[in-house]
């Protein structure tokens, strides 16, 4: 069928089968992939398109209804010059843009709404962003840039003035433009593409029959016989995860066989069509099956089903819950939950003469290149990792996911090959944040101040090990939570089961912990009749104290500091609340608080990166990083960071990220390290290339710079001194670190981070105790970050950390088997995120570049915590188990029948 239509103003013809999918033809035979597919069900709303002036999901349109018709896709909102449309202009200048994979349909459907309204209200914008889902920002951004939609985007700082500016994203114009490639977006015309057959069965052996008609169909069909090296993992020494399963499944989900061939011949394959012949076995499915003394062993090597322990001991914990005025206990358990990221994992790869190259969403690509090259038995110099943008990663995209595949596809077939997940295939194959049962007990004296603690977490790592060593290693160094405890004895664990593998999400494990430590702190200061936030400001680790670990605080810890910038909000909402609570009725409000500290980096464990800044004969000045933008920023941040160090303006840099061929190793993006660690480098490297400058002007370390194409003018003074750089040479300033750690001993003694991200957050909630819902009203959050490089995307992941806090309380728990789509798995929407205010405390670390430390992980640590203290104040509830659902607090608002005011407990103090 041909289709006449028009598309962003032109005339445009499409031929095929009329019940294509417009989002389909769109990006494979139109060219216009700033249209993204993140579901192909309409839950997500990436793909939003306006179709005759109305938005649509178009993955849900057919071409045949397209007919004749107006179609608008992202690359129509500009003059086509390169001139950005105000809207998006408006969504730089608010740093509406964070990964940039949901940006398209967010700019649509807000392009739709203001075409009809000239002055919408924030109800209008709620309204009509309402279908497209983000992951990342938290939605206020969103909000703020098309209710201001006529915004300018700040003046471009000066030389030396780029460090705490408000600097749009000097990525973001191909984001905000639909220009920025992702996994799926520049996949070669000819490439060939792999679908992967995945087991139905948690447990299961297998045996494969005759594939000789289907390698006659398709280009090749690859099992297990024909992966080199077939198992990977993290961690050096642990290899436990095949590529393709070997006659043996240890999750729903498992990669079995990898079909490859033609894209529309691979995709029409069914399962059925694969000769394999099951043999289920009854799957180990949680925690207390793992342990039970007759557990079925996951992995038939091990003695166990243990992964991994250890804790941390200080002092004399029994003699001290022994004299302690109160004691505090419970057991708090949390569920997996999945990552949902917008952009499903997706990527290609083709052979270049004895060398693999990988374009890839991924947040590590050094440790890509390792693994795939032991996989595939080849050095790491023969494999090239080339990052894609990054669609969203939390933790999610440190694993291997494509990669491997069609490394060994396009390797064997001298073909580039492409593999993009479905959304099923994405949640059900990808790791999870690790479900955990946590047993707390904490213990005061009568002026509150903390004794003793005892944490015991212990972990659901699925069928692999994947990051349940960092999680377990992680926790028990945190357990205790921000405070000054004396007497401590902490333990984790990790166990396999039968689920989906466990991995890094956003925390590594704190966020469990922390849900239980807070509701310990509630508990002891409602006991003594202490104000909540006092009771933990009052026990706030400070400068000189000593952690559970032995580690003496020498700057940085802000968490008085962020507690006493609360204060004030906490009081009026407690006000508020007790006037609004005083009628009665089925409707009752809370406020609760929640703190945490963060360790930045890895724990114990060297933590390097490297970072380069150069200098062309041409005058071209380009910042070479290994570290990976996943949305949080960091392009921008070492940008800003290595042009004060050098002292030439942000707007002269370019930018190289990521490539392992053109960058040096900067290190994975997690564990909240790139601005600390990376940053820090990355003004090393400023530093290097300016004196490098200095020496060869002999000039002293005040001079100033310019840079004018291949003119470099030096001002010592008085006096100026040019530099030729056609003669001069390629310059290059090169900068390393690697913070100062140490390892932990058998009792957990040692220092595991070089710094501590700190913060606290108040929520104030409604909750209708007839229905056990739960609804989040306002949000304050305090961070102490050290300096705040850039507060717009400091903000933005803090804001985007409580969205994801906020789920993990309320709403998400992901089902093996039942909850693999965005529509069964609910994560928050624009309308389920609350009004936000960030104060950003700067306590700064020396160690840090300009006094700065992370803060992408700390954003979420505490939102649960808070809103789980909020609803206990509200109702009397206390969640122990997470996410906490309507039909979990109702029953158990029934249970305690506490559906009066008499008997809930009292503002502030609690109950």
């Amino acid at each position: 069928m041909k289709v006449d239509f028009t598309l962003n103003g032109r005339s445009a013809a499409w031929e095929g089968p009329p019940i294509t999918r417009l989002a389909a033809a769109l990006r494979l035979d139109l060219g216009h992939t700033g249209t993204k597919v993140g579901c192909d069900a309409g839950d997500c709303g990436a793909c939003t398109v306006l179709l005759d002036q109305r938005q649509v999901c178009a993955c849900l349109v057919a071409m045949g209804q397209v007919a004749g018709r107006t179609v608008e896709t992202v690359e129509g909102l500009g003059d086509g010059n390169g001139t950005l449309a105000a809207l998006q202009t408006s969504f730089l200048a608010h740093g509406a843009a964070q990964c940039g994979i949901c940006t398209p349909g967010m700019l649509m459907a807000a392009h739709e709404l203001l075409g009809r309204t000239a002055r919408p209200t924030r109800s209008d914008v709620e309204d009509a962003l309402g279908g497209v889902l983000c992951r990342c920002t938290g939605y206020g951004k969103i909000v703020d840039a098309v209710m201001d939609a006529t915004a300018s985007l700040p003046v471009a700082p000066p030389a030396g003035g780029a460090v705490g500016a408000r600097l749009a994203r000097v990525d973001g114009i191909a984001k905000i433009a639909g220009r920025e490639k992702f996994g799926a977006d520049d996949v070669p015309a000819d490439a060939l593409w792999i679908r992967v057959v995945r087991s139905p069965h948690a447990r299961a052996r297998f045996t494969l029959g005759d594939l000789g008609p289907l390698r006659r169909r398709l280009a090749a069909v690859l099992t297990a016989a024909d992966v080199p090296s077939n198992g990977y993992g993290i961690y050096p020494d642990i290899k436990d995860q095949p590529v393709l399963a070997d006659g043996q499944v240890r999750y729903r989900g498992e990669a079995v066989v990898a079909l490859v061939g033609e894209r529309e011949v691979v995709l029409a394959i069914r399962d059925e069509e694969v000769p394999i012949t099951w043999m289920p076995e009854p799957p180990v499915v949680g925690i207390e099956a793992a342990t039970a003394p007759d557990a079925p062993l996951v992995q038939a090597d091990k003695p166990r089903n243990l992964l991994l322990e250890g804790g941390v001991r200080r002092g004399k914990t029994d003699e001290a819950f022994a004299t302690s005025a109160a004691v505090a206990e419970g057991v708090f358990e949390t569920t997996f939950v999945e990552h949902a990221y917008i952009e499903p994992e997706a990527g290609w790869a083709e052979r270049v003469g004895d060398r693999i190259e990988i374009h890839v969403s991924t947040q590590t690509p050094y440790m890509d290149r390792d693994e795939v090259a032991i996989v595939m038995r080849l050095r790491p110099e023969a494999v090239r990792i080339v990052p894609t943008a990054c669609g969203g990663g939390f933790g999610g995209k440190l694993d291997l996911s494509v990669q491997p595949l069609v490394a060994l596809a396009a390797w064997k077939l001298r073909r580039p090959v492409a593999l993009v997940y479905t959304r099923p295939e994405s949640m059900a194959a990808s790791t999870k944040r690790h479900p955990a049962r946590v047993a707390a007990k904490f213990g005061c004296d009568a002026e509150g101040r903390l004794l003793a603690c005892e944490v015991t977490a212990s972990f659901d790592t699925g069928a692999y090990a994947s990051w349940g060593p960092t999680v377990a290693n992680r926790v028990p160094v945190h357990a205790m939570g921000p405070y000054r405890v004396p007497n401590v004895r902490t333990w984790g664990d990790a166990w396999f089961t039968n689920a989906p593998p466990s991995g890094a999400f956003r925390g590594f494990g704190v966020p469990q912990a922390a849900i239980a430590h807070e509701a310990m702190m509630d508990e002891l200061a409602d006991k003594l009749g202490i104000d909540r936030l006092e009771f933990r400001h009052r026990n706030a680790l400070r400068v000189g104290d000593t952690t559970a670990t032995g580690q003496t605080l020498a700057h940085s810890a802000g968490l008085a500091q962020c507690l006493d910038a609360l204060r004030p909000h906490w009081r009026k909402a407690q006000d508020e609340i007790a006037i609004f609570n005083a009628p009665g009725g089925p409707k009752r409000r809370g406020v609760g608080v929640g703190c945490m500290w963060y360790g930045i980096g890895n724990t114990s464990m060297s933590n390097p990166s490297r970072m380069r800044v150069g200098l062309s004969p041409a005058g071209t000045l380009t910042l070479y990083s290994g570290a990976v933008d996943i949305g949080q920023g960091s392009n921008t941040i070492m940008t800003q960071i290595a042009a004060d160090a050098l002292g030439l303006p942000v707007a002269q840099f370019a930018l190289v990220s990521g490539d392992t061929d053109l960058t040096a190793d900067a290190g994975k993006t997690s564990a909240s390290r790139q601005t600390f660690v990376s940053g820090q480098a990355a003004e090393r490297a400023g530093r290097d290339l300016r004196q490098q400058i200095l020496r060869l002007a002999n000039a002293g370390s005040d001079a100033t710079l310019s840079l004018d194409g291949p003119k470099l003018a030096v001002r010592d003074g008085d006096e100026v001194r040019v530099i030729d750089l056609a003669t001069a040479g390629t310059l290059m300033g090169e900068g390393t670190f690697d913070p100062p750690t140490m390892p932990l001993d058998a009792d957990g003694q040692g220092i595991p981070y070089a710094t501590y991200a700190f913060a606290a957050q108040i929520a104030v909630v409604e909750v209708d105790i007839e229905l056990g819902t739960v609804k989040v009203l306002r949000m304050v959050a305090a961070h102490d970050v050290g300096k705040a490089i850039n507060p717009t995307l400091v903000e933005g992941q803090i804001e985007g950390g409580i969205a994801q806090g906020l789920g993990l309380a309320l709403m998400e728990e992901y089902l093996p088997g039942r909850t693999e789509n965005l529509h069964d798995y609910l994560i928050p929407t624009v309308g389920d995120v609350p009004e936000i205010e960030c104060i950003l405390i700067e306590d700064r670390e020396p160690l840090g570049p300009s006094g700065a430390k992370g803060v992408g992980e700390p954003g979420l640590v505490p939102t649960a915590p808070a809103i789980l203290g909020a609803v206990h104040h509200a109702t009397g509830v206390r969640a122990k188990r997470v996410p906490l659902l309507p039909h979990r607090l109702r029953e158990a608002i029934v249970a305690n029948s506490l559906t009066s005011p008499a008997k809930r407990g009292r503002q502030g103090g609690g109950s």
